[in-house]
């Protein structure tokens, strides 16, 4: 007997999926543990690691840039509060 996945769930799964390889490749880059660009592969590497995660984490969840953005607002209003009272 098969269980249905639910879409949301799915869709749940791939999003942090993409953002796990996103961070993953983010910090192998950073470390330079791979580097971002090589004489044999060339921009490939950034690509696979940084590019290509992005452009699937954006096209899962498309108001991201927007929600995190809210999010640091709502952080710097409430800092600002917080030192003036």
């Amino acid at each position: 007997m098969r269980h249905s996945i639910d879409d949301s769930d799915r869709h749940t799964r791939l999003l942090a999926a993409a953002l796990l390889w996103l961070c993953s490749g983010s910090v192998l880059l950073v470390t330079t543990l791979v580097p971002a660009h090589t004489e044999l592969f060339g921009w490939a590497p950034f690509f696979w690691l940084f590019i290509a995660p992005l452009v699937v984490a954006l096209a899962l969840e498309p108001t991201l840039p927007r929600q995190l953005l809210n999010l640091c607002k709502l952080r710097r209003r409430n800092n600002a509060q917080l030192i003036w009272t």
